[in-house]
């Protein structure tokens, strides 16, 4: 199956996208979708993947100082496409093939490390420091 990556803001299927995130993304749950909406708009890139036929079958979105930072985040692929490297593919895009290629990226993950480590994300050195969520956004 041909997929189609695109990171104009305009195409993200905001109702599709908020579907996904809000009953299936163990890690976004607890906003609502006025949250989910204030992020989409304040996100730095935003790439989607869509199906031949235009449906929009997975998700990416980074906040970003535009300069050298960069923080991953809502990586979400369709469980229907799963298991055809779409996530891969998808965080290359966003990381690898963007105007964000050569700064530093963070994320937060519970079960993708695998995923990450092919695009060279390991666990922090010394340099860094985390300040973690209140309860209730984690």
């Amino acid at each position: 199956m041909d997929y189609e990556f695109d990171d104009d803001p305009a195409r993200i299927q905001r109702d599709v996208v908020w579907s996904w995130l809000s009953t299936n993304a163990y890690w976004g749950r607890w906003r609502d979708r006025a949250d989910f909406d204030a992020q989409l708009d304040g996100a730095w890139r935003v790439v989607g993947v869509y199906a031949a036929d235009g449906a929009q079958i997975g998700f990416a979105r980074a906040v970003s100082d535009g300069v050298c930072f960069a923080f991953l985040a809502d990586v979400y692929v369709d469980d229907a496409h799963r298991g055809t490297g779409l996530g891969t593919r998808l965080v290359a895009r966003m990381i690898d093939d963007g105007p964000g290629a050569d700064f530093r990226w963070m994320l937060t993950t519970a079960d993708a490390h695998g995923l990450y480590e092919q695009h060279g994300f390991a666990v922090p050195g010394p340099d860094v420091m985390v300040r973690p969520a209140a309860p209730a956004l984690r």
